[in-house]
């Protein structure tokens, strides 16, 4: 069957029964195809692509929905910022769901507002979508982060613990703890007596994990715990830290939680007459695109964002479309510590080859050794 077009013809949309008389079968076979069922062999699934694709054929997404009960879409709930890490994972989302053949529909919430989110999450359910996302990194309600939440649909968390009840509630993007252990343990390894911390702003699930992280290492090895200095993620006050930090002469090391208040606390300690990394080594966290461009090129802990949207999305989407099945399990990548410059040992020991580590997940392994009482939960 073909299609004429062009002055005084007619082109009618094709439709299943179309599909399924040029390619000999069905048409509930045809509708199994483009539902994805099994039972179907792959000759007739072929026979039925070649057919559909010979005669223009789409699917008619709406009919699929009111025939199926799903609009295959995924909601995502997300937080209106143009910070690097927020932003990042945001883009790695849309990038696996548009891969998945879902539509993808975003809500931002706004910093400040506690209602945000159970208006976001409300806002999706009311469009019918098959799953939510919810990536939203702050606490607002000072506490657990806890939201008198329901969600009838799976739900993705993405770092933080879930604000919402749900069917199914999967988690994603943890671990910011661990990669503060190896920011730390890096530092530790190269002869620094401790590590300060310029942490981010303590509203933010991820400042407290890497805080966490850091803490819990210098206390595993026995060594002092520095009053920590807050920034708000901004390279303004990484620069206003690190004016404080010169003054203290003690200060051989800094692990800040992202690079961008790590490139403010260079260039004040620059300023100040302390050397990077002869005097005062630096470790940031994210490797933003210019991490490795700045002077002295930033040590930094890579944020894996497209594998954790990838990891995510692939069991948010095994749930929706198997309810009934088990979720699929978990699995993280590696940490991966960006070894480059800015990093050396105390000013009274040589400073070592430069190199890339790549360290295990795996709790209590060799770059890891175990921590009192298991150490930190990863959210």
């Amino acid at each position: 069957m073909t299609r004429e077009t062009g002055p005084g013809r007619t082109s009618a949309t094709p439709r299943s029964v179309d599909v399924a008389r040029l390619a000999g079968v069905s048409q509930k076979t045809v509708s199994r195809v483009f539902n994805d069922e099994p039972y179907v062999s792959a000759d007739v699934r072929r026979r039925v692509l070649e057919a559909a694709e010979q005669l223009g054929y789409r699917l008619n997404n709406a009919a699929r929905a009111l025939a199926s009960g799903r609009t295959r879409s995924i909601g995502v709930v997300t937080l209106g910022t143009a910070l690097y890490g927020p932003a990042s994972l945001l883009m790695g989302v849309e990038r696996v769901v548009r891969d998945t053949g879902y539509a993808l529909r975003v809500v931002n919430t706004m910093e400040g507002d506690p209602a945000g989110i159970a208006g976001a999450v409300d806002s999706l359910l009311d469009q019918g979508v098959d799953g939510i996302v919810i990536s939203e990194p702050i606490d607002e309600e000072g506490g657990d982060g806890q939201v008198a939440l329901r969600a009838d649909v799976p739900v993705l968390v993405l770092g933080a613990p879930s604000p919402v009840t749900a069917p199914t509630v999967l988690t994603a993007g943890g671990g910011a703890d661990l990669m503060a252990r190896t920011a730390t343990e890096h530092l530790l390894g190269l002869g620094h007596v401790t590590v300060h911390h310029l942490a981010g702003p303590q509203r933010w699930y991820a400042a407290r994990d890497r805080l966490e992280g850091w803490r819990t290492t210098l206390t595993a090895q026995g060594r002092d715990v520095p009053p920590v200095v807050e920034g708000d993620w901004s390279a303004a006050s990484g620069y206003r830290a690190g004016r404080e930090l010169a003054e203290d002469r003690d200060v051989t090391a800094v692990f800040a939680a992202n690079d961008d208040m790590a490139i403010g606390l260079i260039r004040a300690l620059t300023e100040a007459g302390r050397r990077v990394p002869e005097d005062v080594s630096v470790v940031g966290f994210d490797d933003i695109p210019v991490a490795a461009y700045v002077t002295p090129p930033l040590t930094t802990v890579r944020q894996p964002f497209d594998a954790v949207a990838q990891e995510g999305l692939k069991r948010l989407v095994h749930t929706i479309e198997n309810p009934d099945a088990d979720p699929l399990p978990s699995s993280d990548p590696p940490v991966d510590l960006i070894i480059r410059t800015s990093t050396a040992p105390p000013p009274s020991r040589t400073t070592p080859a430069r190199g890339r580590r790549t360290a295990s997940r795996a709790r209590g392994g060799t770059h890891h050794p175990p921590l009192p009482n298991g150490g930190p939960s990863t959210p």
